[in-house]
């Protein structure tokens, strides 16, 4: 067996970008990824297979906080998430990073500020090829250098309702997306981007910008097809000795001087929980009793705007709403993040919405304009992952709901200023886990926090937790590219304090 300085558990974006850092700066690596590659083919692209047959979606069943199972929608594959996102790789704001009041209460500060993490969202940035300018967003945080491509232009009747929401005092700005358009690529800037897999690979995942150059490097081995069971700790239970995996049916174990977690939010923190034993009774790293508990995933509506007019908008996708993420004079607390989402197709409608008629949803599809409103959940500590038996229990309750319904009011009335007098919303926050964060999260105090500012545990010297899991705030963008920003961090720092290399 070949010897690894550091065991990686998942090809997601905090994984990948991690193993991709370490790999190019000499470290020899192994990757352990419960899922396959998503292969490339006609599917991709099909609404039926994706929506309808969730082809690529995992059979995983939780259960609620009233212990009843649900589907969680989870994507257990090479990448991770990312193969289906809508690529927005937003930067954090610099308040973000700081206690912010809101109207149901404070977030917490993070034991960073953003300036310790913008060189890093500089390099993620150029890992990703995000195309960008957030010349018009009035949060936008400071840069040291424009983004790597311009950003991807507006089609014309997303660009005049852009000029609608301008006459009113709004200011859309450009949403930074992950998609190699114009010069980075051969992205043909379709429809079916957001919620879809790449048939192309245009659109810059975890696989294609940090897993595949990692591979590169001859110094990464990935095996597919096995899930991590358990973490097996040294007798004084201070070292991570051993992963114990399944791997095809067989029970394996490997080992590393370092490993580090990156499976999400909420399986890392399952992870570490199943690993329990007599040294680590409350599961490992969890000697605060924080791990699992403070789950975030934004509270989420979808808004849909109706006109007259068709919508023949291909990539839709091109446009954020930043006005209302601090406050407004009405409303001074935070109300969060609005976004386009990608163009929404008829199938795609009534596979959300089983009791709506197709040709209702095909007419809908074609007259509409879709945004989606992102708002900061506060982190609970009784909004937590639990075990009971084999099964994963996730156990939430809404909190700091005023703030995004004003948001949604705002977003209504600037759509139906803007030519769309009907506005559809739907909640999108029941069972909700596309943006999970904060179960095993990081701080300055081992008391409540389980993760120190460079995601080293501070029960387990050699093991480190390298994806959402570390949020102690929310926020109210997507979360993808301060992942990918914290990884790159992360591991200059296990360069230069575990394996003695200077990154």
């Amino acid at each position: 067996m070949q010897d690894y300085d550091v065991i990686i558990i998942g090809s997601g974006v905090g994984g990948s970008v991690t193993a991709r850092r370490l790999a190019e700066n000499g470290a020899r690596v192994l990757i352990l990824e419960r899922g396959e590659v998503v292969p490339r083919e006609p599917e991709n692209w099909s609404v039926d297979t994706v929506f309808f047959q969730k082809k690529y979606k995992a059979k995983d069943s939780w259960l609620d906080r009233n212990d009843k199972p649900f589907d969680p929608g989870m994507y257990y594959n090479v990448g991770g998430s990312t193969k289906f996102y809508g690529a927005a790789l937003f930067r954090l704001r610099e308040r973000d990073f700081e206690a912010l009041e809101h109207h149901g209460g404070v977030s917490p500060a993070w034991p960073m500020r953003y300036a310790d993490l913008a060189p890093y969202y500089d390099q993620a940035e150029a890992m990703f090829r995000v195309h960008g300018d957030d010349a018009g967003d009035r949060t936008a945080p400071q840069r040291s250098r424009p983004f790597p491509f311009s950003a991807v232009p507006s089609e014309p009747v997303v660009a005049r309702m852009a000029e609608r929401f301008r006459s009113q005092g709004i200011s859309p700005s450009a949403l930074p997306n992950g998609v190699n358009a114009g010069a980075a690529g051969t992205c043909i800037l379709c429809r079916t981007c957001d919620g879809f897999p790449c048939k192309i690979g245009q659109k810059n995942d975890a696989e294609t910008c940090a897993l595949e150059p990692a591979l590169l490097t001859g110094r990464v081995d990935l095996k597919t097809k096995t899930l991590a069971r358990r973490l097996i700790l040294s007798p004084d239970g201070k070292r991570i000795e051993a992963v114990e995996v399944d791997e095809g049916g067989e029970i394996k174990r490997y080992a590393a001087p370092l490993f580090i977690v990156a499976c999400n939010a909420v399986n890392s923190a399952a992870l570490l929980l199943r690993s329990a034993d007599s040294a680590a009774p409350k599961g490992v790293a969890n000697s605060s009793d924080v791990v699992g508990r403070h789950y975030m995933v934004h509270n989420q509506t979808a808004l849909m705007g109706l006109s007259h007019r068709v919508n023949s908008t291909r990539f839709q996708k091109t446009l954020a709403i930043n006005d209302w993420y601090f406050g407004d004079d009405a409303f001074p607390w935070p109300m969060g993040h609005m976004q386009m989402l990608g163009k929404l197709q008829g199938g795609m409608l009534t596979a959300n919405v089983p009791c709506l008629p197709k040709f209702l949803g095909n007419e809908m599809a074609r007259h509409g304009m879709d945004w989606i409103a992102l708002s900061e959940d506060l982190p609970d500590p009784n909004n937590r992952v639990t075990l009971a038996g084999k099964s994963i229990k996730l156990s939430v309750t809404l909190n700091n709901m005023q703030g995004h319904l004003e948001l949604v009011k705002r977003m209504k009335r600037a759509l139906r200023r803007a030519g769309y007098p009907i506005v559809v919303t739907k909640s999108l926050v029941a069972h909700a886990t596309a943006h999970q964060c904060g179960t095993v999260r990081m701080g300055d105090d081992p008391a409540t926090s389980a993760l120190d500012p460079y995601c080293r545990t501070w029960d387990h010297h050699n093991l480190f937790v390298i994806d959402a899991s570390f949020f102690p705030a929310s926020a109210a963008v997507n979360p993808a590219l301060t992942i990918a920003a914290q990884a790159l961090r992360a591991a200059d720092h296990i360069l230069a304090n575990d394996l003695a290399v200077s990154p």
